[in-house]
């Protein structure tokens, strides 16, 4: 098992080393490292009914928010003296509704909404969600979505037992919204864009400023701080035909050496530009096996389960009674360290090389990785996740 993890992380990491040089060279399009400024999904929420539950929907004894939800829709409706009845109807939900609204969405305009139960059902599967406001941040209604819900998983139960595959409490509903507003930002008003790195670097931003000048000319943009990079536009009227020109530029942006350690799974990934300094790595250890054993200490053949006996006028104790008896076996392993000398300033390949030169496993690299960072000769952000 050693052997195969030691091997599965030397694939991760060598197999990260071999793309190094290309991503680290590679050139992307501004438009996947960036984002431009007002040009943004908004997030939209509201509260609604699922109806038409085959009996999964929620308790009403234990969901009060839905009892009163369905009185109040009732009634709505034109059913009257609803006051004080016992509701027991199983079929209905009461759900959250989430959504996304794009972009310059128009009015009118589907879009794709989530549905996701608030109570106590047990599953959403085949039901309908009933006419359901969606605001935004600010209190007012952007979108009305409605219609029948689809779920990637189900549930059956029986008297025994239940089965339960994916989440069926949570659907979606595509095009399931319909947009009643419009954002209020317009293009043509902009006198300059503003392009914010999604991973702010100074370099990248000066990279970016450059293929800017080099495709719209001098004075065309600037850098404000590591995350944005300002572009003028020449006419209000451009402002479309500008951002369409600037997108499609490339750029090698440049990043800050990091190592990534997930330790749920022993996953270590480490970028090009990790440099570790002259240090020297001793990996040994101490392995404690305990083994608990139980053996069974039975009675002699002449037991009578611990009777009492009268023998010549005298009560004397006859037999015995079955026990457990616990063994313990420990068994101690120590094996020596030997040292591993990597020299200063060595790259990727050799800090790979060096780490299994000594066999060590992924779980031994990370607290080696730990301790190298801690004698602060790792010139590298350790990000443990």
């Amino acid at each position: 098992m050693r052997d195969f993890i030691r091997t599965f992380w030397q694939a991760v990491v060598i197999g990260a080393l071999s793309f190094a040089p290309h991503l680290a060279s590679a050139e992307v399009r501004i438009k996947d490292i960036a984002n431009f400024e007002g040009v943004r999904e908004n997030h939209l929420i509201g509260y609604g009914l699922v109806v038409g539950l085959l009996g999964s929907g929620d308790k009403l004894n234990s969901s009060p928010f839905t009892r009163e939800s369905i009185r109040g829709m009732l009634e709505r409706l034109g059913v009257a003296n609803l006051e004080g009845s016992d509701l027991k109807t199983k079929n209905t939900a009461a759900v959250m509704v989430t959504a996304k609204l794009p972009p310059f969405a128009r009015r009118g305009s589907p879009i794709d909404i989530t549905v996701s139960s608030l109570g106590d059902a047990t599953s959403l599967r085949g039901g309908t969600l009933l006419v359901t406001p969606l605001t935004g941040a600010d209190g007012a209604v952007y979108a009305v979505a409605q219609g029948a819900v689809a779920t990637s998983g189900y549930r059956v139960d029986g008297n025994a037992a239940s089965v339960v595959e994916g989440v069926p409490t949570i659907a979606k509903i595509e095009n399931g919204a319909i947009v009643e507003q419009e954002i209020d930002f317009n293009l043509f008003q902009l006198d300059s864009i503003r392009i914010a790195l999604r991973d702010p670097d100074f370099t990248t931003a000066d990279r970016m400023r450059e293929a800017i000048v080099a495709k719209l000319g001098p004075q065309s943009a600037e850098v404000l701080d590591s995350g944005t990079v300002e572009v003028w536009v020449n006419g209000k009227s451009n402002v479309a035909d500008t951002i369409m020109a600037v997108e499609n530029l490339t750029l090698t942006p440049d990043a800050v050496a990091r190592v990534v350690v997930d330790e749920k799974s022993g996953t270590i990934v480490m970028g090009a530009d990790v440099r570790i300094a002259q240090v020297a790595i001793s990996q040994g250890g101490l392995t404690v096996r305990v083994q608990e054993n139980f053996q069974v200490s039975q009675p002699g053949p002449v037991s009578f389960g611990g009777s009492t006996a009268v023998v010549t006028g005298a009560p004397i104790q006859i037999g015995g009674s079955t026990v457990v008896v616990p063994e313990t076996e420990i068994d101690i392993e120590e094996r020596d360290g030997s040292f591993t000398i990597l020299q200063g300033d060595v790259s990727l390949q050799e800090l790979v090389n060096g780490l299994n030169a000594i066999g060590v496993s992924a779980r031994q690299t990370i607290a080696i990785l730990q301790a190298i960072k801690a004698a602060g000769a790792l010139h590298a952000d350790l990000e443990i996740i």
